[in-house]
């Protein structure tokens, strides 16, 4: 199977600079047609080992590396994936696998062997690194995401603000679950695309004195521990 790598950038913006794109963006693009009034809730949980790898080569800027989550969207567990974030020299892949609360429930509960014979690699293959290498679920993120789209390019581009900590919480489908601001999170734009970004959309999401950088939400809702 051919892996398909996607162009990626980062922008941290402030507020004004939100209310600034989010009118230009409308005017270009489409919103994502899974929004509600132009934007969904996400909730993801995130997985690490014992050694922290997954935060620890964010940090440090390792060339290959992944992690894997499960997330769901406006606390509706009827709809839950598993995905796993995979970079490589700059650019990003995503694979992706279905699962039932049920499903989710074992395995914030530790209860993973039925795992290994799901018949979807992915759950698979979580559950051999959950089993000899340690990862466990670590903690709960979650933020909110205006989404536009924009077909020529394959082009998404999201807002993403009010990010939020769960701790230690790993309690992923109780709509209850505490969260609390992620230390002095930004706002952030996402661009993605695959072979080339329109100039219409560059133009867009240009911001003055906003360079293209690094931001990652699990790292900065560790900012506690």
């Amino acid at each position: 199977m051919e892996i398909h790598y996607r162009h990626e950038w980062k922008h941290v913006l402030n507020y004004a600079d939100l209310l600034v794109l989010r009118q230009r963006l409308r005017a270009v693009m489409e919103s994502d047609p899974h929004a509600v009034d132009g934007r969904y809730l996400i909730r993801s949980l995130y997985f690490d080992n014992p050694d922290d790898k997954a935060l620890r080569e964010k940090i440090d800027g390792v060339n290959m590396r992944e992690k894997f989550r499960i997330r769901l969207y406006n606390c509706d567990s009827s709809v839950i994936h598993l995905e796993k974030k995979s970079k490589r020299n700059g650019l990003g892949t995503k694979y992706s696998a279905n699962l039932t609360a049920e499903e989710a429930q074992k395995i914030v509960d530790g209860d993973i062997d039925w795992m290994l014979f799901a018949g979807r690699p992915l759950v698979q293959e979580l559950y051999c690194k959950m089993r000899y290498q340690g990862m466990r679920p670590k903690t709960i993120v979650d933020y909110t995401r205006e989404p536009f789209i924009f077909r020529p390019g394959n082009v998404r581009v999201t807002l993403d603000y009010d990010i939020r900590t769960g701790l230690d919480c790993t309690d992923l489908l109780n709509p209850e679950a505490v969260t609390i601001p992620a230390g002095d999170a930004p706002i952030l734009l996402e661009v993605k695309w695959d072979e080339f970004l329109p100039s219409i959309i560059r133009d867009a999401v240009s911001v003055p004195d906003r360079r293209v950088g690094s931001f990652s939400k699990y790292a900065q809702c560790r900012v506690y521990g």
